[in-house]
């Protein structure tokens, strides 16, 4: 869950993810095969680089995957999707999808003063459109962009 609302990676790949593609001393992960086929980097930073500098050295990286399946066979990590409603009931959590992770990193983006082209070129979204859609800002955060435009120019 911190790698992808960190960095709004899709649920498939995140669970495909090869220590081959992560780079811990440039704090980036490269995702080849993704939903639009151009590949993205994923920036890796603050728990998420820490959390997988672990991981790796608590043996991950003797899996290929980053994610290896818990019987310790290769390949990419299977049964994620029963873990994942499991850890939702016993969080009491409702109505909540994975990718929902993807949305809230976009928005958390957007309410930090990122712009649409950042979080479109973070999300590999092609077009703004999709990224506006993907950035539900709250009215509190759009008052407060208002006010400090507002006291910039002198209104």
């Amino acid at each position: 869950m911190l790698l992808a609302i960190s960095t709004g990676a899709r649920r498939g790949e995140l669970i495909n993810l090869k220590w081959a593609d992560v780079d811990l001393k440039a704090a980036r992960a490269i995702v080849y095969e993704t939903k639009n086929g151009d590949p993205r980097v994923l920036p890796l930073v603050g728990k998420t680089l820490t959390t997988l500098r672990e991981l790796k050295l608590q043996g991950g990286a003797q899996s290929e995957c980053v994610f290896q399946q818990p019987s310790g066979l290769p390949g990419p990590y299977e049964g994620f999707d029963a873990h994942w409603y499991a850890t939702l009931k016993t969080a009491g959590i409702q109505n909540f999808k994975f990718h929902d992770l993807r949305h809230s990193c976009a928005s958390y983006l957007a309410a930090g003063g990122a712009s649409l082209l950042e979080i479109a070129d973070t999300l590999g979204h092609r077009t703004i459109a999709m990224s506006k859609r993907y950035s539900h800002l709250t009215q509190t955060h759009k008052v407060a962009a208002i006010e400090k435009m507002a006291r910039e120019k002198g209104l």
